[in-house]
């Protein structure tokens, strides 16, 4: 009898991990944007008739639509390195499409998911150029930049139970590229539905900082917005097996780090791109909160004088060019 007793306390001891349902949504914003290039007085406003402007999908670039023009990149120079000594015309850097200028995009939005102790986030992949974000009317940020991710908290500025409208201007200035820069939205523009307490955006690093054939070292920060919390991180193959799990309950500011063994890992590379994930659950009193997925690979890189660069123990070569910009010569300095 006592020892089905001592079993029946194990047993109620154990905690119960309680899932609320989806715990995030992301709302890939793709048709029924409106674009025009037009200077409109107004065009911020919620009752703006935009029914004249074009109606395009995103990702989406205006300069591929034309016309072509040598003028947009022509230069008369001469050309040093080549030997030349009187100036002459050149064109085709930026492929003669018409990227220089203004747009401006809108799209209405729903968020059904949207209640208290919700989370808002606006992502974009890609605008070209210098974009800034409007919300309602409202300015929520912009990028000085055109080749990058970023994202804003929108919580604020968003309407629940009502449609919401995004704005977006662009501006690409002529000069700014010496290669076709592309003009647009011209990657996905995403908004994200999660609760407050959450895994920050992009908060998932991953390192293999120490990998062999028999085990790899998986090494996972992760950073969250939730106090007294916990974080459960299993790591999946290629086959969907669970390889590997780790529960840590202790985090320092908000950061989780764990060091995760996989057995037996299979390396990455061209000819076998074995990719893993990471399934990073966050809980908060037993009540899971968020889910975020990580894909990342396994494999060793190394450079030696005689070997050069070998990949996984195997000399490779690289194929193709390497491009070093000023201002990468700028970061490194």
């Amino acid at each position: 009898m006592k020892c089905i007793r001592t079993l029946f306390l194990a047993l109620f001891c154990i905690p119960v991990l309680v899932s609320n349902g989806q715990v995030r949504s992301v709302q890939v914003l793709t048709e029924g944007w409106k674009f025009s290039r037009l200077k409109q007085d107004g065009i911020l406003g919620l009752s703006f008739n935009d029914k004249n402007w074009q109606t395009v999908s995103v990702p989406h670039d205006w300069a591929i639509y034309g016309p072509f023009d040598k003028e947009i990149d022509k230069q008369v120079v001469a050309i040093e390195q080549n030997g030349e000594k009187v100036a002459t015309e050149k064109t085709g850097r930026t492929g003669s499409l018409p990227y220089i200028g203004e747009g401006w995009y809108r799209k209405e939005f729903e968020l059904p998911d949207f209640n208290a102790g919700k989370k808002v986030i606006l992502l974009f992949e890609g605008a070209m150029s210098e974009p800034q974000v409007y919300i309602n009317g409202t300015k929520v940020g912009e990028w000085n930049y055109g080749y990058s991710y970023f994202y804003f908290d929108i919580t604020n500025q968003v309407r629940p139970g009502y449609k919401n409208l995004l704005s977006v201007h662009l501006n690409n200035k002529g000069e700014s590229s010496r290669w076709y820069p592309g003009a647009g939205l011209y990657r996905k523009v995403s908004v994200i539905v999660k609760n407050e307490e959450s895994i920050d955006q992009w908060g998932t690093y991953i390192t293999t900082p120490s990998v062999t054939a028999g085990e790899a070292k998986v090494k996972i920060k992760t950073r969250a917005s939730a106090p007294n919390s916990f974080l459960v991180t299993d790591i999946i193959d290629d086959q969907g097996k669970r390889v590997a799990s780790d529960t840590i309950r202790k985090n320092f500011n908000n950061e989780f780090e764990q060091d995760i063994a996989v057995m037996q890992p299979r390396f990455w590379s061209p000819e076998t791109p074995v990719l893993y994930r990471a399934i990073s659950r966050l809980y908060t009193g037993n009540e899971l909160k968020d889910e975020v997925s990580t894909v990342f690979g396994i494999r060793t890189i190394s450079y030696t004088a005689d070997k050069g660069f070998q990949l996984n123990g195997v000399t490779r070569k690289f194929k193709g060019f390497v491009c070093i910009t000023i201002s990468g010569l700028w970061e490194r300095q």
